[in-house]
């Protein structure tokens, strides 16, 4: 049987000459999957001596790169690109959205017909250039804004048109927009290699947190209470430091007033008027401990939520959302909403914030207090060092979260409780420190010194009625025995509304405010404990007076350093004071490192 000769193969590519003597170099290489139409490799080499050398040299290089699969496979244009990178792409129903919609209002009109193989520095430069230039992208033609794209009559809202850039920020979104969807192109072999990675974005925007003052947010925080269901939600948001959806989405079920934790694992998304429960971001799922007061704080604000539900002949359902319009708590607020209404509540106070900057006090609260950033970090939900620390030392964390619990709200301003200020029992001021707590009093009953808000220091009351500082201090410690302040060491002297220490039962029954004795407060003997990191390091015995914040705190230095511990190691220790042979605490002092 005669052998079938075998065909040869046609050689891949070819090199033709053009009327001008320039060779072009040819190499077909495949079907485009996104047109099917042929994909051709294609260079043009001029004329010359060595033009001959050189076309063999290019069709080499696209063999070689066809062979090794290395070539852009498609004509495909950025528009396209971006709408296989949107279909493909694991992203969130938000960040979809903003995606589309930066791409449709700035990608797609300017370089979205743009070859993607045909994208480089030079490219990207230049768009960077025009979004700066002009963030509606005008063909510099003079023109009118207006008002609205629907018939109307012009108005001065309806002005001539003048440029303005995009921010920074906003090219940076853009910029990685189009970093994700060229990694893409690299993948499915779109383009051997991402041109953005060689484009120059802006640089990030630096950090600036700019937390409300303590001032601020103390101002902040007594007029959302004019609404106790909003005060609760801005209190929690100052001492847990939630994101503004985490809040809207938290169920009673996530909330164990007894052992004093929230579970945040939900949260509500929002995109326009369109909201949908979700995880939290980064998918993390943790726990927040809350010291007492913002317990106290929650189940006032569930009883509220109780007798709501009772008013309907209903139960308040565990799955009720914590903060709800709804009596039986059955939907959620809305995050733009809680944004909005924070917003008006702070421009009535004159105050330049958001909602969001309450994270950032939380935050800068904790720091300041000594916290150690791992833990902040995982309290607030961030990646990186929360979530590492959250799996390696967990116990160590627990501790540390435990302590953490209690350490904004001493920072915050008093609450409004169920009483309002006590009556104003008759008084005859005699000695100078009585007359000088007088006119405060009345500064407070008139409204002059708000409730929730710092009082003058010391030095300053004495300088400014031209006493001395002890008597100024005497005169404030009659201020906190009738129950108008409250005094804590190392803290602002805040109007605080409390029972009234000092009160005696007369014959009828009724209660009249007693009589302070002009003298100080004398010493008796006291028992302490010195806890350092809550472990107790100590235990003595001492005459001292319990109530006198210096005399604790030369009795808590003094322990520190017979503990063998530096003075700037004074915020890792604590004094419990009580009475001999009694059990209960009279006192607990703490002091900041000097």
């Amino acid at each position: 049987m005669a052998k079938v000769k075998a065909k040869p193969k046609r050689p891949r590519g070819q090199i033709e000459t053009l009327p001008s003597g320039s060779l072009r170099v040819s190499v077909y290489a495949g079907l485009d999957p996104i047109s099917k139409d042929r994909v051709y490799l294609r260079e043009t080499v001029p004329a010359g001596p060595k033009a001959e050398d050189q076309a063999e040299a290019v069709l080499a290089r696209f063999q070689l790169e066809v062979y090794e699969r290395r070539h852009p496979r498609t004509d495909a244009t950025v528009d396209q690109l971006l709408e296989r990178h949107f279909k493909d792409a694991k992203l969130g129903f938000k960040t979809a959205k903003n995606y589309r919609s930066q791409a449709d209002k700035h990608v797609i009109p300017t370089i979205g017909r743009v070859k993607v193989r045909a994208v480089d520095a030079d490219v990207m430069d230049s768009f960077y250039s025009e979004l700066r230039r002009c963030r509606d992208h005008c063909d510099r033609q003079p023109r009118i804004d207006h008002r609205t794209n629907r018939a109307h009559e012009c108005d001065e809202r309806c002005k001539a048109h003048a440029c303005e850039a995009l921010s920074e920020s906003s090219i940076l979104y853009i910029h990685q927009i189009l970093s994700g969807a060229f990694r893409r192109a690299v993948r499915l072999k779109w383009v051997t290699i991402n041109p953005i990675d060689f484009a120059e974005p802006p640089s990030p925007p630096k950090p600036r947190p700019r937390p409300p003052s303590v001032e601020d947010a103390a101002a902040i925080v007594n007029e959302a209470w004019k609404d106790p269901d909003w005060g609760a939600l801005i209190w929690l948001t100052m001492v847990a430091g939630n994101r503004r959806g985490e809040l809207c989405g938290i169920r009673w079920r996530h909330v164990d007033l007894n052992r004093g934790v929230i579970h945040v694992q939900r949260a509500i998304g929002q995109y326009g008027k369109e909201t949908w429960e979700k995880d939290t971001k980064n998918e993390d799922d943790r726990r927040i401990v809350l010291d007492p007061e913002s317990v106290a704080v929650l189940s006032e604000h569930r009883d509220r939520c109780e007798q709501r539900a009772h008013g309907l002949g209903a139960k308040l359902a565990r799955d009720a959302f914590m903060f709800s319009r709804d009596p039986l708590g059955e939907t959620h607020l809305k995050p733009d909403s809680v944004t909005q209404r924070y917003s008006r509540l702070v421009a009535r106070l004159g105050i330049e914030t958001s909602i969001h900057k309450l994270r950032t006090y939380n935050a800068t609260e904790l720091l300041s207090a000594g916290v150690d950033i791992r833990t902040v970090a995982g309290r607030h939900g961030h990646g990186g060092g929360g979530a590492t620390t959250g799996r390696h030392y967990s116990a160590w964390v627990s501790e540390a979260d435990q302590r953490a619990a209690g350490t904004v709200t001493p920072r915050m301003p008093a609450r409004p409780r169920r009483a309002d200020l006590p009556p104003m029992a008759e008084f005859d001021p005699k000695h100078p420190f009585e007359k000088l707590a007088a006119e405060l009093r009345d500064g407070i009953y008139a409204g002059t010194l708000a409730v929730g808000l710092p009082i003058p220091s010391v030095k300053e009351i004495g300088r400014q009625n031209g006493v001395s500082p002890s008597t100024a201090q005497r005169a404030v410690q009659l201020l906190s025995d009738w129950g108008l302040v409250r005094v804590e060491p190392g803290r602002p002297t805040l109007v605080a509304p409390q029972p009234a220490k000092n009160s005696v039962s007369n014959a009828e029954g009724s209660s009249t405010e007693a009589q302070v004795a002009s003298t100080e407060i004398g010493a008796e003997t006291i028992e302490l404990e010195v806890r350092r990191l809550g472990v107790t390091v100590a235990s003595l015995q001492t005459q001292a007076d319990p109530r006198d914040a210096a005399s604790l705190h030369r009795l808590l230095l003094g322990a520190v350093k017979r503990h063998g511990s530096e003075p700037h190691e004074i915020d890792d220790f604590e004094l419990i004071v009580r009475q001999p042979g009694d059990d209960a605490i009279l006192a607990t002092y703490v002091a900041l490192s000097p």
